[in-house]
């Protein structure tokens, strides 16, 4: 594999888009069914592997399914303690195997998981190896044992944690376990990814979690984001939360992908609704778009609440032309998160037409986005198969071209379709290839502008590199024009 910015030449499991969550509780309630039940929730942000640490007890790791925990009951009910964390992996570079499973464990000092991408981590594997006699495999490991580093010379972990920040860059939120009980939860300075904090007043336990809808799913209050920059203790005098700053404050760029794919629907990501937004990107699609239908078409199943703005905007009722098979192994997965083309394949090939509303209808589908065009190709063909008289066809998100170091699965900008067949050409003339590559009438694209003002955040406190190139504010350089990275 050729090397682009941001990858490295150790690390075989760099960059990843998990769900990790966090609990303590200070009445000493048993928080294991809490986390357990957390994971589940955020099942749509990895389906690889998934795992739990417990205070005194061995991490346990699984490969599948977090959902499937219920056929882990007999070894798992000696798993009880005040204090655990918990992650869902999503891998994007590196292989699907139990190693790469988090948490894990730092020395017997600490266990932490990780959701997102360590740019640089490939500068600490030496030095770790030197000290600690490990290969870091991940930029997980890898953050982890120079923590332990900082952590041996003296001081609290907010204040190690302050020197590793000092030294890496990059998306990333952590929870981190000490074998004292405390549990830690750390945002990255520039918010890329998201994470919630919650109380669950009964058992009086703060958790922290990648979304919103992991502190719904056990009947947690949402109390607030952890900020940007942030790190935070459940444990601390009292059981109080204690909060510390480990970085100035600068811009942030929160990841924009969320918003239109990545999140569960009934999250609040900074403040806002995925939902609403998602929906107020269908309207702003259909004013920029004003075009004649039979019907409005979602993609399933991220695309429903934008295609459902679109239809009230436009005038043009929605119905349900796609299903997925639900009864089948792969009918629930969703096809971006599997690690190789062939299973994002057979996810979308479980996508099945409803012929009747489909037949003789000028119709208008509705995507969340489109990356290497794999789904799109294989939806449109099957609707032609299914008669539709014509298909015109609008995402929400704006053109990808440009890679994405920051924990979202296209780092080779040889695999972007956008890229692929319209190098260098404007907004009209790149929808235009597109449309005629994936063999629809019409295709529209969002814009920048348009997307940040459905989500109803300034642009440019957005992460966009992968539409714009412009990687300054990761402090990323692009990757070199002469080198072409393979998918």
């Amino acid at each position: 594999m050729g090397r682009a910015a941001g990858e490295a030449d150790g690390l075989t499991d760099k960059r990843e888009k998990c769900g990790i969550v966090g609990a303590r509780s200070a009445k000493g309630s048993d928080v294991v069914p809490k986390v357990l039940r957390s994971l589940e929730a955020l099942q749509h942000r990895g389906r690889e592997s998934w795992g739990i640490a417990v205070e005194g007890k061995s991490i346990f790791r699984r490969m599948g399914l977090a959902t499937n925990w219920h056929l882990e009951a007999k070894e798992l009910s000696s798993y009880k303690g005040r204090a655990g964390i918990g992650h869902v992996r999503y891998s994007t570079k590196g292989r699907s195997v139990i190693d790469n499973a988090q948490p894990i464990e730092i020395g017997g000092e600490f266990s932490i998981a990780h959701n997102g991408t360590i740019v640089n981590a490939d500068a600490f594997a030496p030095g770790v190896a030197r000290e600690f006699g490990t290969e870091c495999e991940s930029d997980t490991r890898a953050a982890g044992y120079r923590l332990l580093h900082h952590l041996s010379e003296g001081g609290s972990m907010f204040e190690a944690f302050k020197r590793l920040s000092e030294e890496m860059f990059g998306a990333y939120c952590f929870v981190i376990l000490t074998r004292g009980g405390e549990v830690f939860a750390a945002r990255d300075p520039r918010g890329y990814r998201p994470l919630s904090i919650g109380w669950h007043p009964q058992s009086q336990t703060f958790i922290a979690a990648s979304e919103s809808c992991a502190l719904e799913a056990v009947e947690a209050d949402f109390v607030r984001d952890v900020e940007p920059g942030e790190a935070v203790m459940f444990g601390g005098k009292d059981g109080r939360l204690e909060s510390f700053r480990f970085s100035p404050k600068v811009p942030a760029a929160h990841c924009s992908f969320e918003y239109t794919y990545f999140a569960h629907p009934s999250s609040r990501l900074n403040g806002v609704s995925v939902y609403e937004a998602r929906k107020r990107v269908g309207r702003t699609l259909a004013k920029k778009f004003r075009t004649k239908a039979d019907v409005v078409i979602p993609v399933p199943d991220s695309a429903r609440p934008a295609a459902l703005g679109f239809a009230l905007e436009s005038g043009i009722p929605m119905d349900e032309g796609l299903m997925k098979d639900r009864y089948r192994r792969k009918g629930s997965i969703r096809s971006f998160i599997e690690p190789a083309q062939g299973g994002r394949e057979e996810v979308v090939k479980r996508i099945v037409p409803i012929k009747d509303v489909i037949q003789g209808k000028d119709i208008v589908v509705i995507d969340d986005s489109l990356v290497r065009g794999t789904s799109s190709k294989i939806i449109v063909k099957s609707l032609k198969k299914a008669g539709a008289k014509s298909i015109k066809m609008a995402v929400t998100f704006p053109a990808i071209r440009h890679p994405c170091f920051m924990g979202i699965d296209f780092p080779s900008r040889d695999e972007l379709l956008a890229h692929a067949v319209a190098e260098g050409d404007g907004e009209k003339e790149t929808a235009r290839k597109v449309g005629r590559a994936l063999g629809v009438k019409e295709f529209y694209y969002n814009d920048i502008e348009g997307l940040a003002e459905a989500i109803g955040l300034p642009a440019d406190s957005l992460c966009f590199s992968c539409v714009t190139g412009d990687y300054s504010k990761l402090g990323v350089p692009p990757p070199a024009p002469e080198e072409k990275v393979q998918a």
